[in-house]
This record gives C-alpha cells, structure tokens and sequence, in this order.
C-alpha cells in the first residue's frame, strides 16, 4: 500500500485534486464522507499569503474530520515560497503539496504553476528547499511537459524525488494542452515503472468514471487517482469507484432526497464559512451535476444559478423536491 511519508494510504487511494474556487472545506467534507482518502485545498498564492491577502489566508482554513489533508501553494519565487511554508505550517496541515501544473495565463506568466515546466532546474531547487524547510512531506503535482516537444517527466520527476518529493501526481496533459484533447496516462506510468522510483506516482486527468479507474489501476499500474472535474456537483464519486472496485458493478446513483439533501447541506456549509454573497455564488457552478439527469430541469437550475439570495435557493431546493420527488435516476 502507498504511503506519503508516514501516512499510510489504502490500496489504490483516491484523491481530490485541488482546484480553484471548488475544493474548499464545504466541498471536502462532502468528498471526504463519500470517500476520498486525501484531500487538497484549492490553490493558494504565496505571493498572497505573505501580503497576508484575505482571500488566500482564508484557503488556510482546515478541520480535523478532512485528514489527511493537503494544503497547495504556488509561486516562483524562492524566498517567497520559503516564507510561504512557515505560514502554511501553523495551520498544521498533513502535506505540503507544490502547484507546478496550473495553466491558466495569469499564473503562468509568472513563471508559477505550469510555467515552471520551462525551467525544471528552477522546479528542482524549489522543490530541495521546501522540503529542507519542514518536516511535512513535500509533494508535488505537475504536468506532463509544457508543450509535446519537452515531455521529459520521467527524468522530471525522478529528480525532484532524489531531492525529497514525497510523491508525484502527474495531470495526463501538456500545459499547452490546457484541457482539450484526451489525458495521455501512458508517459505517467512510464514514471511508474521507472526502476529508480520509490515515490507514490498519482495519475489526474480523465478519471470520470468508475471503468476508467481501474483502468489506471490495473492498465497502467499507478498507485493511486487524482480526481478533479468528474467530483464537481457529484462528491458521490469516490464512493461509486470503491463500490464498482469491490464488486465490479455500479452503485445505485443518489436519489432526488439525497441529492437535495447534499446541496442543501453544501451550500449552507459555503455560506457559514465564507459569508452570504459568496456562499451562493461560488455553490452555483455545483447544481448542473447535482440534478443532472432530470427533463425540464431549466427552470429550476436558473433560479439555483441566478439568484442573489440562499433564501431563493433554498427555496429552489423544495420545489425541486416536490415537482421531481418520483424521478428516477439511471447510471450513466
């Protein structure tokens, strides 16, 4: 069974990739109770964190009931990234994980994220220093390369482990890639089966249903999934992969009561951590997923998207409740 550092993980663990505006505490819990083995907060800016902006001091926040947990940091800058790990620490988090695989521009053009696949010597000494600066485990996810012509992530990541990278998850694209095109896991379990690796090797990209995680597992070899997208508005994710790796079958999907229920609960967790307006905001991009699968949904899911106040959510929720309570929902 894979282990990062001390912390024991079962066979084939699933993670909750990071991902920005998405994987906050409410959303953990959710994950963490249809379970997924570890999860990561979203990304956070050491630049941010040293000017001790609101926003990204808030992303700090952890709970007992998410461990093992992850807190992920981005930046380029050496001395900035060092600072980063002193204040990350007081949170006492499990794992201190390095974004070196966001593609988005404005973190790219900093040399940060993606952007560092430009500069792997750059990603080495970032990576030997954060680990001489704590005693957490230091782990790292990246991409593949930053375009098909600088693929050199077996090398890639055998030298960040030699400098004392806990484990790797590696996104199956290229930053140039972005999110189009297939996730390529072939070069990830070519990280694998490097006889030189010790680490735990995460494969991320295109895990979106139960089938496709074990073709990770047992195609490719690797020690376990890192899942982002295919979680969104469906945290019952992880508990449909185990299922489907215990039995070989797919598990019921969440009925209309359950899925009610989990959004009610997630956007009410939202608005008591991080206040009215963003609450009901930043739960919006959920719902297409929570009720997906239902005819004539349109109506519904506007109100859900558009309004302002959680009372009209809220409110949304019981219609739902009662128009659809006989809907029955079909695996897909």
């Amino acid at each position: 069974m894979p282990k990062i550092d001390n912390i024991q993980l079962p066979d084939f663990p699933l993670l909750l990739a990071p991902m920005e505006d998405v994987s906050d505490p409410p959303f953990r819990a959710l994950c963490k109770e249809q379970g997924a083995d570890v999860v990561y907060t979203e990304f956070i800016s050491s630049e941010g964190l040293i000017r001790d902006a609101a926003k990204s001091v808030m992303k700090l926040d952890i709970y007992e009931k998410e461990r093992p947990v992850g807190i992920q940091i981005f930046g380029a800058n050496m001395d900035s990234m060092l600072q980063t790990i002193d204040i990350v620490e007081r949170s006492n988090p499990d794992i201190i994980d390095i974004n070196f695989g966001c593609p988005v521009k404005k973190v790219v053009s900093k040399g940060a994220g993606a952007g560092i696949l430009k500069d792997i010597c750059l990603m080495e000494q970032l990576t030997a220093e954060m680990v001489k600066r704590t005693k957490l485990p230091v782990t790292v996810k990246t991409r593949l390369g930053w375009d098909h012509d600088s693929i050199k992530i077996v090398e890639v990541a055998e030298r960040l482990q030699d400098v004392g990278c806990a484990a790797i998850a590696i996104h199956g694209r290229t930053r140039a890639q972005m999110y189009k095109g297939d996730a390529d896991w072939k070069p990830i379990a070519a990280v694998k089966n490097n006889p030189r690796m010790h680490i735990p090797v995460f494969g991320n990209g295109d895990v979106n249903t139960p089938e496709r995680a074990v073709e990770m597992r047992d195609s490719y070899g690797l020690d376990g999934a890192m899942i982002g997208r295919a979680t969104i508005g469906n945290p019952w994710f992880f508990k449909q992969v185990k299922h489907f790796f215990k039995t070989g079958e797919h598990l019921a999907p969440p009925t209309l009561a359950e899925r009610v229920e989990a959004a009610r609960r997630h956007l009410q967790m939202s608005i008591d951590w991080k206040g009215e307006k963003l609450g009901v905001f930043e739960t919006r991009r959920h719902y297409t997923n929570y009720f997906k699968g239902i005819p004539n949904f349109k109506e519904y899911r506007m109100k859900m998207v558009t309004s302002d106040e959680s009372a009209d959510v809220f409110a949304a929720f019981d219609e739902v409740l009662e128009k659809f309570g006989d809907h029955q929902f079909v695996t897909t």
